[in-house]
């Protein structure tokens, strides 16, 4: 029996997200979800994680598109050139890096507010990951792992998508999902093995992979079940993004607008039951991970 994980991230975002992922939750189809410590409604999305105890919950570290738990002054090498924001994208992020951003200390140091927050709010983190991936890097990789160990996170996300769940024909033609998979593979071949090496050496398990992080923006019911008729064996995690695409959304600079709801629906058609039976798939959690 295949074993997957159902991730809801940005928990904590917007009410209308905190509100779908609860709901998906219920449904029994959400197992797992993610937490962000610097999210406008963390104090709602922490209070709704504790009256759902059958709801894995991890911290989704955020170090770009964003603001930091610490005050500017401390983590400076990690914001945006003149402003008290992370940078915004990917690109920004390693552009800093090459000129001497970045600093570990200060990696270390934010993530461990971070996560101190979770647990101020009484949650037991069952695992991290990071807001756009951004711990595929060895730079942000490296001190995420020490502080996870040090505050006895057990697991971690692995971002690489699993290979061939989606076909690259079915890209072809549809410019995000292919430009995306491409930049996926690329960062596959280059950081994959070092990352999993760092991984194991740190003590921490992880899944075989993720399902759906070359998906994001476009996943739908369909695509849903095409990765899961071609799932490996072995634990995979299912990354998604549900939510309500409502007017506190519009006040967020993200391109998951649409797409949440899109997603949301994708979820709910699908039941624990399906996934056994049609697809010969246990729903799963980060605490079964190791």
């Amino acid at each position: 029996m295949r074993r997957l994980i159902v991730n809801a991230d940005d928990l904590g975002l917007t009410g209308g997200v905190n509100r779908a992922i609860a709901e998906c939750h219920r449904r029994g189809i959400v197992s797992s979800a993610t937490l962000m410590a610097t999210g406008a409604r963390f104090d709602e999305a922490a209070a709704m994680a504790r009256e759902l105890p059958g709801l894995s919950v991890g911290c989704h570290i955020v170090l770009v598109d964003g603001r930091p738990v610490l005050p500017p002054g401390q983590v400076r090498s990690l914001l945006a050139k003149g402003t008290d924001r992370f940078h915004y994208t990917i690109a920004e992020m390693l552009r800093a890096m090459a000129a001497g951003g970045f600093r570990e200390k200060e990696v270390t140091a934010e993530a461990e507010a971070q996560i101190s927050r979770l647990r101020a709010a009484g949650i037991a983190i069952s695992h991290f990951d990071s807001h756009k991936h951004t711990h595929l890097f060895p730079r942000i990789l490296r001190p995420l792992l020490r502080v996870a160990k040090a505050n006895r996170i057990p697991a971690v996300r692995n971002p690489f998508d699993a290979p061939g769940v989606i076909p690259w024909r079915q890209a072809l033609g549809r410019r995000m999902l292919f430009t995306r998979k491409a930049g996926i593979a690329v960062l596959t071949a280059l950081l994959r093995q070092r990352w999993l090496r760092e991984v194991r050496d740190s003590g921490l398990a992880t899944t075989d992979g993720c399902l759906g992080v070359a998906a994001t923006g476009s996943l739908t019911e369909a695509g849903v079940r095409a990765m899961l008729e071609r799932t490996p064996k072995g634990c995979w995690e299912l990354v998604c993004h549900p939510g309500y695409n409502d007017s506190e959304l519009d006040t967020i600079r993200t391109f998951l607008r649409a797409s949440r709801e899109v997603e949301m629906a994708a979820l709910a058609a699908i039941t624990p039951e399906e996934l056994r039976q049609r697809y010969g798939v246990e729903l799963a959690g980060f605490r079964e991970v190791g």
